[in-house]
C-alpha cells in the first residue's frame, strides 16, 4: 500500500522525525553519562533525563513509521512529553534543591527549566508535534 501525502511523516513530518532522532540521541547520552559518572548515588534529574530519551526515542520510531496506529503512540508519547515538561519545569524551580547535584550547577535534565539547557526546545516540540499530528489527521480524515 503506497504511503499517502497526509502520512505524519512526510514533508515537514520528516524534519520533525530529525529533531526528535537528535533529541532521542542527545537525551539518552546526557542521561548515560550521567548516570555511570555517578553510579551508585544516584540524583532524580538523571533518572528524569532517561525518562525523557525514552519518549523521545518512542516519538521518533512512531513518527518515523506513519501509520495510523504509531500516529496514535505518538500522540500519546508527545502529550505525555509535554506534560513532563510543563511538570518537571516546574517542578525545578520551585524545588531548586532536587535539581543540583553535588558539583554541578543545575540543569540537569533535559526538561529543567522548561528546557533552557537546550534552547526551550523541548518545551517548543511537543507543541509543534502535537500540531502537525492534529494537521496530518484532520487532512487524512477529509481524504478517507
Amino acid at each position: 500500500m503506497a504511503r499517502a501525502a497526509t502520512s505524519i511523516n512526510t514533508g515537514p513530518g520528516r524534519m520533525l522525525v530529525a529533531v526528535y532522532g537528535l533529541f532521542a540521541l542527545a537525551a539518552t547520552g546526557r542521561s548515560v553519562m550521567q548516570i555511570a559518572q555517578t553510579w551508585p548515588d544516584q540524583h532524580l534529574p538523571y533518572w528524569l533525563s532517561a525518562l525523557a530519551a525514552v519518549v523521545y526515542c518512542v516519538a521518533t520510531v512512531a513518527l518515523a513509521r506513519g501509520d495510523r496506529t504509531s500516529a496514535r503512540i505518538a500522540l500519546g508519547t508527545i502529550s505525555f512529553e509535554l506534560l513532563g515538561v510543563i511538570a518537571v519545569g516546574i517542578w525545578s524551580y520551585v524545588d531548586k534543591a532536587a535539581f543540583v547535584a553535588a558539583g554541578q550547577a543545575g540543569d540537569t535534565t533535559v526538561w529543567s527549566r522548561f528546557g533552557q539547557g537546550y534552547g526551550y526546545v523541548p518545551l517548543i516540540l511537543p507543541m509543534v508535534g502535537l500540531w502537525w499530528l492534529r494537521h496530518t489527521a484532520r487532512r487524512r480524515a477529509a481524504t478517507s
